[in-house]
Parts: structure tokens; C-alpha cells; sequence
């Protein structure tokens, strides 16, 4: 504590980030951006000749920035890993850059994101808004059901910037339908489409993907009429 007190706890977290360890190749004269990630092309090659840089080091195409950015997460890292191995002995590879995918589990809590939050859209210059909706894990009447919260990030035109959820379970692989509407250029229109999976122990009829995409298409309350009968149960 600042003022001297001393506060009684089971334990202490210090998180003081991480940044880029590319001194070396910065001071051989090698691309970079102002966080000192090093530039690479899609073979991983720098600005230096004869010299590749992978992992969390390296600034990666973002997909939805449509520019380089530093996002040092592991399967990225293994990825460009392989790319430039496969480059240098000869082979041809390439890599086609990232959306930001990350997931972590807080004791009970599931949080999961991808693309670019709200906020970091803004700073990036985009009028972007954020469509929320608070759905289920699973059927509401079947056991274990638990709240999920869904956010869709996207500019009024239905362009997908990206997402974000949190709940007790669902979260972690439903990212993964978001990113790859990223990566494949969807819309929230063509999102709402997608023809995902349903049975009660895993999902309401609408999925709480489907339902934030629903709602940012048509604003307002999402309503859905239960049907006369369904394949795996009542919705």
C-alpha cells in the first residue's frame, strides 16, 4: 500500500504484462512497430536479409485491422514457428495472421474473446457499437444450465469486428465460431444464418451466438416463438 498499511490476504497476483524481447534484431537495424515487435512478412522474413523472427516477438498481420499488430499468444507463435522452418529449408509456407482468439479460465469463469473489443475498435478509428444479450449455456429447463454473456462488436453496416463472452460454461468454444466469422469475412447478417448445433445438454434452439446475432441485425428484445415440435426437445 502506498500509505505504509498492511492488508491481509491468501494471495497476491502481480500482473505486469509482457512485452517484446527484440532488442537484438532492433539494434541491427530491423523493422519495427513503436511496441519494438519486429515486422515480418508472411514467410516470417524481417527487413534484415537472411533473417527470420517468429513467435511473440514478431508483429503479425491482424485480420481485422488489416495492418500489423502485436498479439503474442501461443498457437500463433507455434504457427509462425513452423512457417519459418519450412522457409529456410526450402519449402514454401506462409502465414496468414491472426484475430486475437484468447481464453482463460478464472476459477469458475469462463472468458473468452476475439477480434477487437469495443473500445479498441474506437481507438482504431472505426464507428463501432456493441450488441450484448445475456442467453444460456444450455436449455433453460435442463440441468446445469447457467447464465452466458455474449457481446458482438461490429459497425452499423453488419460488419463483424469481433466478440466477447463470459459465463460458467460455453464460453471457450463458442469463440471459436466468432473467429472464424472473422477470418472468413462475415457479416452479423451471415452469423445469424449459420446453421449451429442444438440439443438441450448443449445450447437453447438459439444459440447464444445466433442470439447476439440476431439482435444486432434487428435491435431490440430477441424473441423466439417456440415451434410445434423439435428435434431434440422442447426449445
Amino acid at each position: 500500500m502506498v500509505d505504509g498499511a498492511e492488508v491481509a490476504s491468501d494471495l497476491v497476483v502481480i500482473a505486469v504484462g509482457v512485452r517484446p524481447a527484440a532488442d537484438l534484431l532492433i539494434r541491427a537495424g530491423a523493422h519495427h512497430l513503436a511496441d519494438r515487435s519486429v515486422v515480418v512478412d508472411a514467410s516470417m522474413r524481417t527487413s534484415l536479409p537472411d533473417v527470420f523472427a517468429v513467435g511473440d516477438c514478431v508483429a503479425l498481420p491482424h485480420l481485422v485491422l488489416g495492418r500489423p499488430a502485436w498479439v503474442p499468444l501461443g498457437p500463433a507463435a507455434n504457427k509462425t514457428g513452423r512457417v519459418a522452418g519450412t522457409v529456410a529449408a526450402g519449402g514454401t509456407a506462409s502465414f496468414a495472421g491472426v484475430v486475437g482468439t484468447a481464453v482463460v479460465k478464472v476459477f469458475d469463469l469462463e472468458v473468452a474473446r476475439t477480434g477487437l473489443g469495443l473500445a479498441e475498435a474506437r481507438a482504431a478509428g472505426l464507428a463501432a457499437v456493441a450488441t450484448d444479450v445475456v442467453s444460456r449455456s444450455r436449455a433453460k429447463y435442463y440441468p446445469g444450465s447457467s447464465p452466458l454473456h455474449v457481446r458482438l462488436v461490429h459497425l452499423r453496416d453488419g460488419r463483424l469486428l469481433g466478440g466477447q463472452l463470459a459465463g460458467c460454461e460455453g464460453a471457450a468454444k463458442r469463440v471459436d465460431v466468432l473467429a472464424t466469422a472473422l477470418y472468413a469475412g462475415l457479416t452479423v447478417t451471415d452469423l445469424a444464418a449459420l446453421d449451429l448445433s442444438y440439443a438441450p445438454p448443449f445450447a437453447p434452439v438459439y444459440d447464444p451466438v445466433l442470439a447476439a446475432a440476431v439482435k444486432a441485425v434487428r435491435p431490440g428484445p430477441v424473441r423466439v416463438r417456440p415451434a410445434a415440435s423439435t428435434i431434440g426437445g422442447s426449445p
